[in-house]
């Protein structure tokens, strides 16, 4: 049997025992009978909406199967929230079982059940809102020692983890343009997974990006899902609108006087699709002005930091997790990755990690919102 479809099959048997958890412990408790028939017709719709986004992949045209698979993605994000909040009901009955009487165990199942579908509606219903809104505008100061007073003030509008694809789409873009050019930044960061799938798709519903405007132009680099969607093509689109694609180098720009180094790699993973792109911040460094007022690195993953604070940065802005995009998911990103979301400090490097300005997968931003970013350098 093929890898990818013994894979497939795995992951189908999880979603179906994970589902049957949840009907197993919820449904019996909903009380009267057409509740419980609602809630089993839930359930079974979940998981039927779901398979059917992962049947189609692969065996349909990218577009049909796209459309396919939104449903199941939407359940997808409620079924998640069902599941965590009926695993805390469960410790909350455990609890019952050792303290309450039959009668007041009971009265608690049933409450408990009813809580945890209003719950998960809940969570969904604003968690959809906030995908589906224009990302807010989010303000940090970040203090560099020695700043040249010429740079007090510079700002960078960073934006990341657009995922341009099925759902995200050119109106969804335009409304991002426009919030950063009313920023009217010094400089323009985009850190990555821009895109979910190829040129020929997506090229139109990019064009906006043609219109970002700041004193010292728009700098790009690759994350992972351009190399995903075919980052050759995309990195020449990207070069054709007008973005400047930073792969394993540096520009130096002078703002009123003082010198300052844009430096962006590779996506941390992209060794992975192209030998020759593996990311080297340490390279992308290599040759830059030793008198620079601040070397700010662009790099999609927050796993490059390492390598960047020995390069020598003072700032490093990624993307790439999210913020873990929905609850409770957003606990377990520092398990794979060193920082989540916001400033951090790895020995003199700052690191930014945005959480991401669009979605991916689940239309789904409960407890982690999207972001476009004005970072402004202030002394140290």
């Amino acid at each position: 049997m093929p890898r990818q479809r013994q894979i497939s099959m795995n992951f189908v048997a999880i979603l179906a025992l994970l589902h049957a958890y949840i009907g197993w412990r919820l449904v019996p408790d909903l009380g009267a009978g057409p509740l419980r028939i609602a809630g089993a017709a839930v359930v079974i719709g979940s998981f039927a909406m779901m398979l059917l986004a992962i049947l189609a992949r692969g065996r349909l045209p990218r577009l049909q199967a796209a459309r396919l698979a939104g449903p199941g993605l939407f359940m997808a994000g409620f079924s998640s929230s069902l599941l965590v909040f009926t695993l805390l009901r469960d410790l909350l009955l455990l609890v019952g079982v050792l303290t309450l009487s039959p009668a007041h165990e009971y009265t608690l199942r049933s409450v408990t059940a009813m809580s945890v579908v209003v719950l998960a509606v809940i969570a969904t219903a604003v968690g959809f809102a906030a995908a589906r809104r224009r990302a807010r505008i989010v303000n940090v100061d970040v203090p560099i020692q020695n700043l040249p007073a010429a740079l007090h003030g510079f700002s960078i509008a960073q934006i990341s983890d657009v995922h341009v694809g099925h759902a995200i789409r050119r109106e969804y873009v335009d409304a991002i343009v426009d919030a950063v050019n009313g920023l009217r930044p010094d400089l323009i960061a985009v850190t990555g997974d821009i895109v979910d799938g190829p040129v020929g798709e997506l090229g139109s519903h990019t064009a906006p990006l043609a219109r970002l405007t700041s004193r010292h132009g728009t700098f790009l680099v690759t994350g992972n899902h351009e190399y995903y969607a075919g980052a050759g093509p995309w990195i020449a689109e990207f070069r054709r609108l007008g973005l400047n694609v930073l792969l394993n180098e540096h520009t130096v720009l002078t703002h009123d006087g003082a010198p300052l180094v844009i430096a962006g790699v590779t996506d941390f993973s992209s060794h992975h699709f192209n030998p020759q792109q593996r990311s080297d911040p340490a390279a992308a460094l290599a040759g830059a002005p030793s008198n620079a007022g601040a070397r700010i690195l662009l790099a999609h993953q927050p796993r490059s930091a390492s390598a960047a604070a020995t390069a020598g940065y003072d700032l490093q802005l990624s993307g790439h997790t999210h913020g873990g995009q929905f609850w409770p998911w957003n606990l377990f990103v520092r398990f794979q990755q060193p920082f989540t979301a916001g400033l951090h400090k790895l020995n003199r490097l700052w690191v930014y990690v945005s959480r991401g300005t669009g979605y991916w997968g689940p239309p789904n931003r409960f407890g982690a919102p999207s972001e476009i970013t004005r970072l402004r350098l202030v002394p140290g």
